[in-house]
């Protein structure tokens, strides 16, 4: 089997975790690519003994054949690697160095089960939707895509005004400190935050949530994620904030910036007994009620 490793920092706590892991790798003699900046975090700061057959930085360096992914950190690390992983169809899972993730959902106790899973082939695949941005500013180079969202964010102190059409029928004004696209996969993730609602994985929807709007009968709305969105951004500022999941840009006032579903899908790997619906129980603490 041949894997992919990406990662990020990650506590003391965790090193024996890892070095367990690559234990594992081989005794089951699994070839390992690593992300170079991580694989040097391992060696330098950590000195965790490693053997891996290669090591990559760009998307490019990946090799064709790699059977899956691993990412270690939290559902931020694991938003990154796909930025890694792209369209090239390969499956990822992560495990969750830190506090339990709806996306990196494998505990450090969980690790070794985990792996004897994925040595075996014991597990099934979810394909998840993503954003795509298009815009005259070509704003975040050859990638404009997210897994969790889209947002539209104000620079400064002022709120704003967005513009927003759906299939070219306007629909209305939002005038609020900014605005969410999320996929179902980025319903629990920060429309969450702002009272948006779960929507499960599967869905084919986006959900459009706006940030500390001004007006309070604005709520949160789902349309089909085979809609077009447009948005027009105006306000005192010359410029304004674009996010796609953890990447940031500025790009300049009354500039449309379009908002589609992408052509292609993410292949998140789904383990036994970690479903969705465990991660909110778990995540949420729904179970935590005894009335439950």
């Amino acid at each position: 089997m041949k894997i992919a490793l990406f990662g990020r920092n990650f506590n003391d706590s965790f090193n024996n975790v890892i070095s367990g892991l690559f234990e594992k790798f081989r005794q089951n003699n699994v070839t390992v690519w690593a992300f170079e900046p991580f694989y040097q975090y391992l060696q330098q700061e950590k000195r965790i003994p490693l053997d891996i057959d290669g090591s990559y930085t760009t998307h490019l360096e990946l090799p064709a054949d790699t059977e899956l992914m691993i990412s270690i950190g939290g559902d931020g690390t694991f938003l990154e690697a796909i930025t890694i992983i792209r369209s090239s169809g390969i499956p990822i899972v992560g495990i969750n160095s830190g506090r339990l993730g709806f996306l990196a959902n494998i505990s450090s106790i969980e690790v070794n089960r985990a792996f004897e899973n994925l040595l075996h082939k014991n597990y099934s695949i979810e394909e998840r939707s993503l954003v795509h941005l298009t815009s005259k500013e070509m704003l975040f180079n050859d990638f404009p895509y997210a897994l969790n969202e889209f947002t539209l964010q104000k620079t400064g102190s002022s709120l704003i005004t967005i513009q927003v059409t759906i299939n070219n029928e306007y629909m209305t004004a939002y005038w609020s400190d900014g605005l969410i696209i999320a996929t179902p996969t980025g319903s629990t993730a920060y429309s969450l935050s702002l009272g948006g609602p779960i929507v499960t994985p599967d869905s084919k929807n986006f959900i459009i949530t706006p940030i500390a709007a001004h007006n309070l009968n604005v709520r949160p709305l789902i349309i089909p994620d085979d809609a077009t969105l447009k948005f027009t951004v105006s306000g005192r500022s010359d410029h304004f904030f674009a996010t796609l999941d953890s990447r940031s840009a500025t790009f300049q006032m009354n500039n449309e910036v379009i908002i589609s579903k992408a052509d292609f899908n993410v292949r998140i790997i789904r383990l036994p007994d970690i479903d969705f619906f465990t991660t909110l129980r778990n995540k949420l603490m729904w179970g935590a009620d005894r009335r439950n």
